[in-house]
């Protein structure tokens, strides 16, 4: 009888796990990818939902750096020097972090890149770069980021970011 219960006991532990570990992450990652002026630039970042949160002013707080999606850093990669904001860019890897405030937002272009998202280091700014913040007219759910049209544009919750892109 007792061999009978570890059995099932082991059988049950096993099959959670097995079901634990095949469930889609928190926040799954992707990775954006597109051609700007002849020149390849790739964003990858975790992408949380909103999960009936509050989001902006929230979960991202106002005057507080964000590390812009979940997990590790977002990191830009791009095979040629850009110009972002008014910005010059190096090629190689950066990463982004963003700051919320009412007054308008700022995207920080950070050279220190591989760190968990919150390991936020302001001496490795490159720069921090004005955003141009748009209102939605309907929530978008899981955070997103696309590089289109010359932008990158950041949408989550009824808020939209975007900076201008161009080859440097």
């Amino acid at each position: 009888m007792r061999s009978r219960v570890f059995a099932c006991l082991a059988l049950a532990l096993a099959t959670t796990v097995g079901s634990m570990s095949a469930q889609a992450p928190g926040s799954p990652h992707d990775t954006v990818s597109a051609t700007v002026d002849g020149v390849k630039v790739s964003i990858e970042y975790g992408r949380p939902f909103m999960r009936g949160r509050k989001i902006v002013g929230g979960l991202v707080p106002y005057g507080r750096v964000w590390r812009t999606g979940a997990d590790q850093s977002t990191t830009l990669t791009t095979a040629a020097p850009l110009v972002i904001g008014g910005t010059a860019v190096p090629a190689g890897k950066v990463s982004l972090y963003t700051l919320p405030s009412p007054q308008g937002w700022k995207l920080i272009i950070n050279k220190q890149t591989g760190q968990w998202g919150t390991e936020y280091d302001q001496a490795q700014d490159l720069a921090r770069v004005d955003l141009i913040v748009k209102t939605l007219a309907a929530p978008v759910d899981q955070f997103t980021i696309e590089i289109d049209g010359g932008q990158i544009r950041l949408a989550w919750e009824m808020t939209e970011l975007a900076v201008p892109i161009k080859k440097g």
